[in-house]
């Protein structure tokens, strides 16, 4: 269903995402440490799930799947963002 070389894939396509979320420096060896010792596991977590749950959801709907299942990935989404994660991350 999910490939796990999808994050990595979307590092070598947008180079320049990181930039945007961290910060023009974050290339600094300071900044590095600072973002290495943050616990982001978490939150990569939940991201491959809504991920995962997206993608079940187009295919729930491509296939005529009553709108009940569809709905069911999408709640799940939301109950997943619903989810305290630190904001810093």
């Amino acid at each position: 269903m999910l490939k796990l070389g999808f994050c990595g894939q979307v590092k070598k396509e947008f180079p320049y995402y990181l930039h945007i979320i961290y910060g023009i420096d974050y290339l600094k060896p300071k900044n590095l440490i600072r973002l290495k010792q943050r616990n982001a596991g978490k939150k990569q977590r939940n991201a491959l799930k809504e991920f995962s749950l997206g993608l079940e959801s187009v295919q729930r709907f491509v296939q005529r799947e009553s709108l009940e299942r569809v709905h069911e990935c999408v709640l799940g989404v939301l109950a997943l963002e619903a989810e305290p994660i630190d904001p810093r991350l």
